[in-house]
């Protein structure tokens, strides 16, 4: 018996060759029998909790560290092996591709977990997951490129002349790519500072729309008139935004003119006719309505509402109610808006100065333009 395990086989007796596999059957076995056990166990504990972070924990150790712990099982096992210094060094090489290749995957879902979940916890989900698409590509790339370098300096190579070549190289792309690495920066403030999202209806400058998509370089918004503007985010992180979706309510000034000619007590009843009809709107609260100055024709009165929402067509529903409600109770009262009115004299000097002849049109109140000629001797 002892002769058989003394017999050598590719380099190892058959006694190491049984001890190296039983450490790899053991170690598979004993962690598919963890498996089963403890994660069933964490599965059936998570599901009586409110966060999903736990869920997600099981989920890694499932898909990542146990497979991982799989491959080291092989790995050890092997290295009981006397091998080869050429097979020796391929163990190596290939259990630090596998041990690069977990640690990124593990560190890449867990920032796109964190990403995800932050972008649940906000309104706007669907816009703003896509958003957050971008972002996890971008994170990826920049984790998978730290991987590579962790990998070729373990492999033996000298990564200083690389990345001081990246370095330079970077330099160069940074400023040549100046403005597309701008944009790139205001996506993640964008991103992160919500100034506004998917859906929010804006005023930039002299444009307004309705944002529809926001882009690692650009942001497209559709205008009221249809057509669709796209701006750099740099420009839009530059400027003043007036995000109108997010106006609880809406202040809203108007005025209008009243004739000369209507009487002090028909003035005084205004306010309170243009608070009635204002109150009798829903979602509108009357803060005050004056007369404000003394125009060239006209009485001008100034009238402050809000309507609680920031819907626009809410607003010009609303307001074109008050406007009826004040045309017909004015017209019940004998109250007058004001046209334009103007006065023109015209004569003719009879040598001493004096007109000869006059001509006077006047326009006041709701009345039509009058003509009357004033005739002197």
């Amino acid at each position: 018996m002892e002769h058989f395990w003394s017999q050598v086989f590719l380099g190892n007796t058959l006694k190491d060759w049984a001890i190296a596999v039983g450490i790899i059957v053991v170690t598979l076995v004993g962690l598919r029998i963890a498996r089963k056990l403890v994660l069933n166990q964490l599965r059936a504990w998570a599901k009586h909790t409110n966060t999903t972070f736990d869920d997600f924990i099981i989920s890694l150790i499932d898909r990542f560290l146990v497979p991982y712990l799989y491959l080291l099982g092989i790995y050890f096992g092997v290295q009981t092996l006397q091998l080869s210094p050429k097979a020796d060094r391929v163990a190596d090489v290939v259990i630090l591709f596998i041990s690069t290749y977990f640690i990124v995957r593990m560190i890449a879902s867990t920032i796109s977990y964190f990403i995800n979940s932050y972008v649940g916890a906000h309104t706007g989900q669907d816009g703003r997951k896509k958003q957050a698409r971008g972002i996890v590509v971008l994170v990826n790339i920049l984790i998978w490129v730290i991987g590579i370098l962790f990998l070729v300096d373990n492999l033996g190579y000298n990564i200083t002349t690389i990345i001081t070549g990246l370095g330079i190289g970077g330099v160069a792309i940074a400023l040549a790519t100046q403005a597309i690495l701008g944009d790139l920066f205001s996506y993640f403030v964008i991103f992160f500072d919500k100034p506004f999202e998917i859906g929010d209806f804006v005023i930039t400058g002299d444009k307004l729309g309705t944002v529809e998509y926001v882009g690692i370089k650009t942001t497209r918004i559709r205008s009221l008139s249809g057509e669709q503007l796209i701006f750099s985010n740099t420009d839009l992180t530059n400027s003043r935004v007036h995000n109108y979706k997010r106006m609880d309510k809406r202040r809203l000034v108007f005025t209008f003119r009243i004739s000369y000619a209507t009487p002090m007590d028909k003035l005084e009843k205004i306010p309170g006719i243009v608070k009635k009809a204002i109150e009798a709107q829903p979602d509108t609260t009357f803060d005050r309505a004056h007369l404000l100055s003394f125009g060239d024709f006209s009485y001008n009165f100034e009238v402050v509402y809000f309507v609680i929402s920031p819907d626009y067509n809410m607003y010009m529903d609303r307001q074109q109610a008050i406007n009826f409600d004040m045309i017909k109770t004015f017209e019940k009262e004998g109250i007058r808006f004001a046209y334009p009115t103007q006065n023109l004299i015209i004569g003719n000097g009879n040598g001493n100065g004096s007109p000869k002849s006059s001509m006077e049109q006047m326009t006041q109140g709701a009345q039509p333009f009058e003509n009357q000629v004033n005739k002197h001797s």
